[in-house]
């Protein structure tokens, strides 16, 4: 990941001035770290684990089938599918995650089970830097949802959007050509957060 691949070609001749870029705000903004006294969810609540041989990378976790984390590994060359499991690095460097998951009701609840299961700590060598949540369907969430997810991202250290995009469901793979703004603004972010020192993230081990 040492150069952005998500950034906008710029068409040959003049351009008009464009403001200056801000940037990312990378604060987190719920717990960055697991905590002690939460209760780790039951045996067949949690994820499963496999071994990776050095955090080299950053992984996405869907929490859930079809949760998207394939997709997410595509927008951002470098980084890796998980598929529904913890990657753990042999100790002491942990591996930076990105819990993914859709809005639906059962997917925030996976995602509200993973996080609950990196906060109680018997996730060792894990750093979760936030979660992914993408559209299950076009338009608003219905508030109960939205109310939920609000929940939800409470537990984990950032929060990013992805909008539903006609494109992706009918089975395009994503460009930049068939990605709005938002994603590009996510991805950003992620980049950014990924780029800064991922080994000063906390993670027990």
């Amino acid at each position: 990941m040492t150069q952005n691949p998500w950034t906008r070609d710029q068409s040959p001749g003049p351009q008009p001035p464009s403001p200056v870029p801000t940037q990312p705000d990378l604060t987190p903004r719920g717990p960055s770290a697991p905590q002690h006294g939460v209760p780790a969810p039951a045996e067949d609540q949690r994820l499963p684990k496999f071994a990776i041989p050095v955090a080299d990378t950053l992984w996405w976790v869907g929490v859930h089938g079809g949760a998207g984390e394939s997709t997410m590994s595509l927008l951002l060359p470098g980084t890796r599918a998980a598929n529904h499991r913890w990657p753990i690095p042999p100790p002491p460097v942990p591996t930076p995650v990105i819990l993914v998951a859709r809005t639906h009701g059962s997917g925030l609840r996976a995602a509200q089970r993973a996080a609950i299961e990196w906060a109680s700590g018997v996730v060792q060598g894990v750093a979760v830097l936030g979660l992914v949540l993408i559209a299950d369907a076009p338009g608003r969430l219905p508030r109960v949802l939205d109310d939920f997810a609000d929940i939800v991202g409470g537990g984990v250290p950032r929060v990013w959007d992805i909008p539903w995009i006609e494109e992706w469901r009918r089975g395009e793979a994503p460009t930049p050509d068939n990605t709005p703004d938002e994603v590009f603004e996510v991805l950003e972010s992620i980049y950014a957060l990924r780029a800064s020192n991922p080994a000063d993230y906390p993670a027990p081990y």
